[in-house]
């Protein structure tokens, strides 16, 4: 008996519409029933899912992790498990769970693959599948227009970057976790519940995103410049053992800043500080490829793209 699953696709995303008959032919060669449900932006999925849920056994989406993240509360509320196609610019979740970025092979995944518990981040009641951010990757995701990610793919983020990073003036925060208190002056504070982020960077160099934990890191930094000397690290998320970042983690943390600031969750900004961040352990069902188990550094199993 085949599956039914409800396909959503962001036509707003750089490959999303004029793939959609490729994408549609590649679920039924796998053997789907395929509903496909038109929107005109991500924020609407919530409501597609709702209306389908008592219909399909699935949820697929295809789109970058904008869209993975505009539906991602409602998928935890209606238990409905995650096909990924990768149609995004960055697409990083799927690079974290090892999904090819190829559509038949994608499709293959969620058809012959097996079903995963991922963690998720949590932060001020919204669900994030990557990374949650407050200082230079906001101003970043204010400048990365849809214009300029359609020209210049995953490059629009260095180039973006590398714009905003002149412009970057430290701000003070306060850091809590494990019953301590850190005073810091940064020009960003990211915390991290999967590996990768921002176009392949890495948010620690062990990260996976079923360990259980939150990894925070904070870019102290006094001159613009040592940014550009820390970007060539942070590909592998080595950018942690420099003097001028601060490296913690934990399964709770929160975040205080003088004046609210906005935060960055997964490409799209959703709240502000003051900030209450928490991992929520299996919180997820996704299908990803069968040999994505890896060994972590610490001996255990966990879930990493970097051995595909």
């Amino acid at each position: 008996m085949s599956q039914r699953a409800l396909l959503l696709v962001n036509s707003q995303s750089r490959q999303g519409q004029k793939r959609l008959p490729e994408v549609i032919s590649c679920l039924v060669q796998q053997g789907f029933e395929i509903i496909a449900a038109s929107t005109k932006k991500p924020e609407d999925f919530s409501e597609v899912i709702r209306r389908y849920q008592h219909q399909v056994d699935l949820v697929i989406i295809g789109g970058g992790d904008g869209s993975l993240n505009a539906a991602v509360d409602t998928l935890i509320e209606t238990n409905l498990p995650l096909g990924i196609l990768p149609l995004g610019t960055a697409n990083d979740l799927a690079r974290t769970l090892g999904i090819p970025n190829s559509l038949p092979e994608a499709s293959k995944v969620i058809a012959q693959g097996e079903l995963r518990h991922i963690d998720l981040g949590w932060v001020n009641g919204k669900h994030f599948f990557n990374v949650a951010s407050l200082g230079l990757s906001v101003k970043i995701t204010q400048r990365l227009t849809k214009e300029v990610k359609r020209r210049w793919g995953v490059f629009a983020y260095a180039f973006t970057a590398l714009q905003v990073i002149f412009e970057s003036r430290p701000f003070s925060a306060e850091i809590r976790l494990n019953n301590k208190s850190i005073r810091v002056k940064t020009v960003q504070i990211a915390v991290g519940n999967g590996r990768y982020y921002g176009g392949g960077m890495a948010v620690a160099p062990d990260a996976t995103i079923d360990d259980q934990r939150l990894d925070l890191y904070s870019l102290e930094i006094k001159h613009w410049w040592e940014i550009i000397l820390l970007l060539p690290a942070m590909r592998q998320g080595r950018h942690i053992h420099q003097s001028n970042v601060r490296a913690l983690h934990g399964q709770e943390i929160e975040v205080y800043t003088r004046k609210p600031r906005p935060i960055n969750t997964d490409g799209e900004i959703t709240t502000y500080t003051p900030a209450h961040f928490r991992v929520i352990p299996q919180a997820l069902a996704v299908f990803v490829p069968i040999k994505s188990t890896t060994v972590k550094k610490d001996g255990n199993p966990g879930i990493s793209g970097d051995y595909f």
